[in-house]
């Protein structure tokens, strides 16, 4: 049945005259008209009579106008729930102890009115996210494409901020009193880091590291979590692991480790955001405007090749603006 002309009909039934329904619609008297008769042709039954007045419901009409302004409020509601800015921003991060998560906490509890959803979609091919996001089962994915000649026409790769890399190691590691560490100091040290997926955007990262500055980084074993992983360190004298500086971790006080910056040049994991090109989601605006507002990091940086160049100030915020429909 057309919700249109049920529109019309209810319109028309509650002003009672098809002119004044018509300019509420914003279409002609001659569309109302066409619109009520089809459906009249299609129920088989006159729905109004004309009147010197304007018009009257049938006895027809008087039996069907609730049933037809309950299907008109459901269509309303249908469409509210899915139109972008009515409904939750939906943004999938890698974890929720993770720099992207932090960040976007951040945000929430200065915008704490933003209506946001953050999940995780659990899932170590960022081709996956980019499937969620063109189908719009999420709004945004805090995921990095290596080769982004690879993405849909209609999805598109915006740089989102770098997280700088800090060592973790046990109150007995020999690296454990150091202040700050340079790339060449991690030389012969085992770095385990458990969880290193084939496929994945980390995998590619890890591997460009170990390459460029002869790192002895493995991913051996099961990853048990990052519980067992704390406690592996805190009883190791010879095990260290990366982790981003703003995630989060927490570990009982008699672990006594240490988080170590990295310097001369500040390891990098770039970090991008993964969105619709066209008509994204309104909230997206402000995440990016704060994604654009983080400190920017030392000048000597080592990032990856496949990087996404890192923007500063309205760049990315225009071309979410400019992707926008206009309002009607």
């Amino acid at each position: 049945m057309d919700t249109e002309a049920l529109r019309s009909f209810v319109r028309a039934a509650e002003l009672g005259q098809f002119q004044h329904a018509a300019d509420e619609l914003g279409v002609t008297q001659q569309a109302v008209s066409k619109r009520i008769a089809a459906l009249e042709r299609e129920l088989e039954v006159r729905l109004f009579t004309r009147t010197a007045r304007g018009v009257e419901l049938t006895l027809d009409g008087q039996a069907f106008l609730p049933h037809a302004r309950s299907i008109v409020a459901g269509v309303e509601r249908a469409i509210t729930a899915v139109r972008p800015g009515s409904r939750a921003l939906r943004i999938d991060v890698l974890g929720l102890r993770s720099a992207q998560a932090v960040v976007l906490h951040d945000y929430w509890r200065s915008h704490p009115e933003t209506n946001l959803d953050v999940v995780t979609l659990r899932v170590n091919d960022p081709r996956v996210a980019v499937a969620a996001v063109e189908a719009g089962d999420i709004d945004a994915s805090f995921r990095t494409v290596t080769d982004p000649a690879t993405l849909p026409p209609d999805v598109q790769m915006i740089h989102a901020f770098d997280s700088p890399l800090e060592l973790l190691v046990g109150p007995r590691h020999p690296l454990a009193s150091a202040r700050r560490l340079m790339p060449p100091q991690l030389r012969k040290h085992r770095i385990w880091v458990p969880g290193i997926a084939p496929r994945s955007e980390w995998a590619e990262f890890y591997d460009q590291l170990a390459t460029d500055f002869d790192l002895r980084i493995d991913a051996a074993g099961p990853h048990f979590g990052d519980e067992v992983l704390l406690d592996t360190l805190a009883d190791s004298a010879d095990v260290a692991t990366l982790v981003g500086a703003r995630d989060r971790y927490i570990w009982p006080t008699n672990h006594d480790l240490r988080r170590i910056p990295i310097v001369n040049p500040t390891l990098a994991y770039p970090l991008s955001l993964i969105l619709p090109r066209t008509n994204p989601h309104p909230g997206l605006r402000g995440i990016i405007t704060h994604l654009g507002s983080l400190p920017a990091l030392p000048e000597t940086v080592w990032r990856p090749t496949w990087a996404t160049t890192p923007r500063r100030g309205d760049s990315d915020i225009a071309s979410v603006r400019r992707s926008r429909p206009h309002k009607r």
